[in-house]
């Protein structure tokens, strides 16, 4: 009984890791993306009227 509750514990920590992973690396990726626009917008301000 204990080996099953192990191994329940140890799946639930392993996809607990990968989701972890996946939202770090799709924040960085959401950060330079955000960062690209703001420069792409910045060097073309002059174009921009209000």
């Amino acid at each position: 009984m204990e080996e099953k509750t192990y191994k329940i514990m140890s799946g639930s920590g392993i996809m607990n890791v990968i989701m972890g992973i996946s939202a770090i690396a799709l924040g960085a990726i959401a950060g330079v993306m955000l960062i690209y626009s703001g420069v792409k917008l910045l060097s073309n301000r002059q174009g921009i009227t209000f």
